[in-house]
C-alpha cells in the first residue's frame, strides 16, 4: 500500500511468522538491514521526559570515550539531534521526497550531518500526521545507512524514540536494538509509562535479540519511588541526573551539557555520563522484567 504523498508503507506480519504480541500488526525487520557490529540502544520513556537531551549527551560521552557514534531521532518533530548540530536537520523523509524515494539517488550529505565531537546524526521523521507508519521509516532510516557503509564503520547507534510506545511502528527500533534503555523521573505518570514500555519490550524480546538494559533517572532530586518500583519488577537505576538549571540552559543554548561553561553541578553531572558511557560499553546483563497490570501499578503507586 501507499499513501496519497506516494510514501511506499508496508504493514505486514508476514504469513507464518512469529507474532510480537496478541492482536500485533507491524513493520517486522527485513534480515537484509541488520545493523552488525555497533552496539545498538534504544532509549524509551514518557513524552518531555528528556529523552533528546539524555541521548545527545550520551552520545557525546561515547565519542569522548573514542567511540564511532550514529544518533537517530526516531520522532517527526525531529528534535533530537539539534543540540549536537545547533539546527534542526531535514529528515530521511524529507530527502526521500526529494528524489521521489530513488533512494539510489541521495547522497551521505542528505541524510546524515555531523553533529558535536563528531557525532554523526540521522532525523529519521515520520509520515505525515495520522497516515502511514513509523516502522517504515526506521526501516528506511536503516537501510540508508547500511547502503551507505556507515553503520559498519560506527561502534555505537542510538535510536532515540517518540515518547509513549503505542503501536507496533515506533516500537520498531527494538528489532535493531541490543538494549533498550527507559529514561524516567520520580513521579505518577513517568512510572506508569516505564511500565508500559517494559511491557512492550518484553512483547519484541520474544522475537528479536533486544533485552531491557535498565533506567536513567532524570530530572529528579530523589529516586524513591523510581527505586521501589525497579524492585518490585526487576529493574535496576543505571544512572541519576538531578533538575540542574544547567542542563535545562543546555538545551536553551542548543548545546551538549560538554559544551557549556564550567558552573555548579556541571562537572558531576558529564562525569554521570561518562560513567554512564563506559558502562554500557563493558556491558549490561539485561534484566529479568515483570511488568504490572495498569490497576495493580495504580495501587502501587498510591503516592502520599
Amino acid at each position: 500500500m501507499s499513501l496519497d504523498n506516494n510514501i511506499p508503507v508496508q504493514l505486514v506480519d508476514p504469513p507464518g511468522s512469529p507474532p510480537d504480541g496478541d492482536g500485533s500488526v507491524q513493520v517486522h525487520l527485513d534480515p537484509e538491514i541488520d545493523i552488525g557490529q555497533a552496539q545498538v540502544f534504544a532509549v524509551y520513556g514518557k513524552g518531555g521526559i528528556g529523552k533528546s537531551t539524555t541521548s545527545s549527551n550520551l552520545s557525546v560521552a561515547f565519542s569522548k570515550l573514542g567511540k564511532r557514534v550514529i544518533q537517530i531521532g526516531c520522532d517527526p518533530k525531529h528534535d533530537s539531534t539539534f543540540t549536537l548540530t545547533k539546527a534542526l536537520m531535514p529528515t530521511v523523509i524529507d530527502a526521500l521526497e526529494e528524489v521521489e524515494f530513488h533512494s539510489e539517488e541521495l547522497q551521505i550529505e542528505d541524510f546524515v550531518h555531523e553533529g558535536y565531537n563528531g557525532v554523526m546524526c540521522v532525523e529519521a521523521g515520520g509520515p505525515p500526521a495520522g497516515t502511514g507508519c513509523g516502522g517504515y521509516v526506521v526501516g528506511q532510516t536503516v537501510k540508508l545507512l547500511k547502503q551507505h557503509h556507515l553503520l559498519e564503520d560506527s561502534d555505537v547507534v542510538i535510536f532515540d524514540v517518540l515518547g509513549d510506545v503505542v503501536c507496533g511502528g515506533f516500537a520498531s527500533p527494538l528489532q535493531h536494538a541490543e538494549r533498550a534503555l527507559v529514561v524516567t523521573a520520580n513521579d505518577f505518570d513517568s512510572i506508569f509509562a516505564m511500565n508500559r514500555i517494559a511491557a512492550a519490550i518484553g512483547a519484541k524480546s520474544k522475537n528479536y535479540k533486544v533485552r531491557l538494559g535498565g533506567v536513567i533517572a532524570n530530572r529528579s532530586e530523589a529516586t524513591d519511588e523510581i527505586d521501589r518500583f525497579n524492585a518490585a519488577v526487576g529493574l535496576k537505576r543505571l544512572a541519576h541526573f538531578p533538575a540542574l538549571d544547567v542542563i535545562r540552559r543546555s538545551r536553551l543554548k542548543k548545546c551538549t551539557l560538554f559544551e557549556m561553561e564550567p558552573c555548579e553541578g556541571l562537572e558531576e553531572v558529564q562525569q554521570e555520563y561518562l560513567n554512564l558511557a563506559d558502562s554500557l560499553l563493558r556491558g549490561i546483563e539485561p534484566q529479568e522484567v515483570t511488568p504490572m497490570k495498569d490497576r495493580d501499578l495504580f495501587d502501587f503507586l498510591g503516592f502520599d
